[in-house]
């Protein structure tokens, strides 16, 4: 499954109101929570955070990709957000984000797999300068989509 197959209209806000890391998050897991894809949404952002103590997911260009896996996640997905204004963050370069891709996997090995194989590709797409200006500007869903392709 590439990113791009698995971006999904319901996950995705592209002019979010949060000012702070709890905000994004439990905005974009709300999401998540609403869609279906997790079950129990405090259960979900304890993993998650747990996540976040671990190591940085600020990875640089004003992009934050926080995840966690969760016995919480009944399917992989991925919440996308873009704030309007820039959140704190802790990232490589020691800049803030406004581009949030949140990761929902489940624990087992196979969610495990599937989680690094996407981190994986999303960093790679995320490395190209065009496509980074694209996820930027984005303004709807299909303007996402089209920056992955």
């Amino acid at each position: 499954m590439a990113v791009s197959e698995i971006l999904d209209k319901r996950v995705i806000d592209l002019s979010m109101e949060a000012r702070n890391k709890d905000e994004v998050l439990r905005h974009l897991s709300g999401l998540l929570k609403k869609a279906g894809y997790i079950e129990d949404e405090e259960a979900y952002l304890k993993d998650v955070y747990l996540r976040e103590s671990e190591g940085v997911t600020g990875i640089g260009s004003h992009v934050a990709i926080p995840h966690g896996k969760s016995d919480s996640v009944s399917q992989v997905g991925i919440a996308v957000g873009r704030t309007k204004q820039m959140v704190e963050w802790e990232s490589y370069d020691g800049e803030p984000s406004d581009l949030f891709f949140l990761f929902a996997v489940p624990s087992d090995s196979q969610g495990a797999s599937e989680h690094l194989r996407l981190i994986s590709e999303l960093a790679g797409k995320l490395g190209n300068a065009k496509t980074m200006e694209k996820l930027q500007t984005a303004r709807s869903y299909e303007e996402l989509l089209e920056a992955f392709s």
